[in-house]
C-alpha cells in the first residue's frame, strides 16, 4: 500500500519552467553585440553580482530612460546584493544611449548595464 501513495507524486508533467525563461530577457535598444558593449568605454558596468532594479520601488517611474541627460553621481539603477540595495550612479554626465538590462534581472560582476554618451 505504500507504493500506491508514492505513485501520484512522480508526475513530472506538473513542473513548468517556461515562465522563468521569459522573466529576464535583455531589452533590445538597437546597440552593437554584447562583446563590443562590454568593452565600450561609455558602458557603466556592474560592480557586483545581484539583481538589478530600474526603479526605486514597484510601480514607481524608472530612474532613467533612453535619451535622458544625467549628471555625475546621479542614480541610474539599484542592484540588490545580499538584501542590501546598492545605488549605481553615473560616473560622469552625459546622455543615456542604451539600457542593457531589464527590471529584476540577475547581473554578474562586470556586466554592462547602461551606455552613457
Amino acid at each position: 500500500k505504500a507504493t500506491s501513495a508514492i505513485a501520484p507524486m512522480a508526475q513530472p508533467s506538473t513542473i513548468q519552467v517556461a515562465p522563468q525563461s521569459n522573466a529576464s530577457p535583455a531589452p533590445s535598444h538597437d546597440v552593437q553585440p554584447t562583446e563590443s558593449i562590454s568593452s565600450a568605454k561609455d558602458a557603466v558596468t556592474s560592480p557586483m553580482v545581484g539583481t538589478v532594479y530600474l526603479a526605486p520601488e514597484p510601480g514607481a517611474d524608472n530612474f532613467i530612460n533612453i535619451g535622458d541627460k544625467v549628471s555625475t553621481g546621479q542614480t541610474l539603477l539599484i542592484i540588490e546584493a545580499m538584501k542590501v540595495m546598492n545605488p549605481i550612479t553615473a560616473p560622469e554626465g552625459g546622455i543615456i544611449k542604451a539600457i542593457l538590462v531589464s527590471n529584476a534581472q540577475p547581473v554578474e560582476f562586470g556586466e554592462a548595464l547602461v551606455i552613457i554618451e
